[in-house]
């Protein structure tokens, strides 16, 4: 994609904001959240910080998996809205400073569009080979993605007389990418959604999008990404990578070509484990070992999202510590590699270390992205089997259905939490009023990142010191350096760093405005309370910017 200028670059410091327009905000009080709900409820992303909203599929789908069984990639689910009402959200959005980017889910479709329909109908239909058949198995069968609900990728289908496979569930059949008419169908599923406004897409199950069948067609992702280019001059995409960092930097491709942004999937992880220690090593360690990426491209840094928290980049010792610390139920976990429940209360509802927590994510390198509940500090609901536990309608009052809808509880798509996470207990309404909140604290840390282009644009460096529960991390441009500091453990730790070229330093500020910080020369030594964290902007001698 050319770049003609850095203003192109809008992703390099976005706040995204992911959210199921299903469980967002019902406005017709059918008991089901629409696009007209959404909305009515962009005033309040705006007043959060928002600037790209990113939309889970609301496509029509008979919802088998959240959504993410497509069985129309050219409409809207008629429980969420139509394509009006789509339009105008978006106009809505961009109005406020928005931008908006949507889920594109060309790996698999369901089992109920017409395309598969079709395709099983007879193997002269010339929509047969938008899927992969097989007259007997595999040998060699590749593990499904859900071993615990699925029995392999191959499932007979009587109705066609073969073998249809399918790397999710078995009722998404896989499409067969590697069949031109299958790309121009992608391609037109991605001009007809950047033709009504949208700034990008978030791309589903990248890998399984070009290497299935034994291939690796980067080219293919490559022509993806300059056909959204050439359609939406500051179009992105952002994909869903999880693998190691050596494998994970060639979706970007060699030049920055392919992906635009990425999940740290890896530091994701290892997060969880330098919690669960007490001990910021794992993370420090990981972190270090990011490719650099070319000046288009981005990291998306993340705490939780609308799947499990999986862990199977980390050693199974290594997970059996994290399950140990923050899902020691069986009922808690899920593929034998994931969480399925939302930080609050992994962290014991304790203020400190989820505050500490967003605050990281922030000042990390990359773009922050947010899921939907996180700024009030939603909890699970541990009676929902599977992913569901993490997709309840999002909370806006002590009012019954946690103000979401006025329908009748049973009409939800999903039931609101229960128990301490309960709307009664939190929700927006009563957070707006509270200084002291997790909604204002997250507002705080989104108004300290836009003022601070060193996170998006910065030379990122670990500082070494000598406590290992402490992470401290300098962000470096031309015009500024930022330094950040995350206490990992419940104790207060003092904290000494050699800051680079420390000798012209004549101000540090804080940023998060907690205390001041006096600097007289030497070692810049800073108090941290127990989960303590500060963002420092260190300024040195003829800088005029301070704030």
């Amino acid at each position: 994609m050319r770049i003609t200028d850095t203003s192109d670059l809008w992703w390099k410091t976005a706040i995204f904001y992911n959210l199921n327009v299903e469980t967002f905000m019902d406005w017709n009080d059918d008991g089901i959240g629409d696009l007209e709900g959404l909305g009515q409820r962009l005033d309040y992303l705006e007043e959060l910080g928002v600037t790209c909203l990113w939309l889970a599929p609301f496509y029509p789908s008979p919802r088998q998996d959240n959504g993410y069984d497509i069985s129309d990639y050219f409409g809207v689910n008629e429980r969420n809205g139509h394509l009006g009402d789509f339009v105008e959200m978006v106009r809505t959005a961009n109005d406020r400073g928005m931008r908006v980017i949507v889920d594109l889910v060309v790996n698999h479709t369901s089992i109920e569009h017409p395309w598969f329909q079709e395709a099983r109908s007879s193997k002269t239909n010339r929509y047969r080979d938008y899927y992969n058949w097989r007259d007997e198995l595999p040998a060699d069968g590749r593990a499904n993605m859900f071993p615990d609900k699925e029995d392999g990728v191959w499932t007979w289908d009587e109705q066609a007389g073969q073998y249809y496979e399918h790397s999710f569930y078995g009722h998404q059949p896989d499409l067969n990418t590697a069949n031109p008419a299958v790309r121009e169908e992608i391609a037109k599923v991605i001009g007809f959604w950047l033709q009504l406004g949208i700034d990008g897409f978030r791309v589903d199950a990248v890998p399984f999008l070009i290497e299935a069948e034994g291939r690796n067609e980067h080219d293919y992702l490559r022509t993806i990404r300059s056909y959204v280019g050439r359609r939406s001059g500051s179009g992105m995409m952002l994909g869903e990578v999880n693998l190691p960092y050596e494998e994970q930097k060639a979706y970007f491709g060699e030049s920055g070509n392919e992906l635009t942004m990425q999940f740290d999937f890896v530091a994701n992880q290892h997060l969880y484990l330098a919690l669960a220690r007490q001990d910021a090593s794992p993370l420090a360690e990981v972190l270090a070992q990011r490719p650099e990426l070319a000046t288009a491209n981005q990291w998306a840094n993340f705490v939780r999202n609308h799947d499990e928290l999986t862990l199977d980049q980390l050693s199974a010792d290594e997970r059996g510590e994290v399950f140990a610390a923050f899902a020691p139920e069986e009922s808690m976990r899920i593929h034998g590699r994931g969480i399925i429940r939302r930080l609050p209360p992994m962290l014991g509802n304790d203020p400190r270390s989820i505050k500490m927590v967003y605050s990281l994510m922030f000042s990390l390198p990359g773009a922050p992205v947010l899921y939907y509940g996180e700024e009030i500090g939603m909890a699970e609901h541990s009676d929902l089997r599977g992913r569901s536990a993490v997709r309840t309608p999002m909370q806006w009052s002590a009012e019954a259905n946690g103000g979401f809808s006025q329908a009748a509880a049973g009409d939800l798509p999903l039931p609101v939490v229960e128990g301490g996470g309960s709307p009664e207990h939190v929700n927006v309404s009563a957070q707006q009023h509270d200084p002291d909140s997790l909604l204002h604290s997250i507002r705080g840390l989104i108004a300290a990142y836009k003022k601070s282009p060193e996170i998006g644009w910065g030379t990122f460096e670990i500082l070494q010191q000598d406590n290992p529960c402490v992470l401290v991390h300098s962000l470096t441009t031309p015009t500024g350096q930022l330094v950040a500091l995350h206490n990992f453990a419940d104790d207060a730790r003092k904290v000494s760093i050699d800051l680079p070229d420390g000798d012209d330093v004549t101000h540090v500020v804080d940023l998060l405005g907690t205390e001041p910080l006096g600097y007289s020369g030497g070692p810049l030594e800073v108090n941290l309370l127990g989960y303590g964290y500060r963002w420092l902007r260190i300024v040195r001698a003829g800088e005029k910017r301070i704030l």
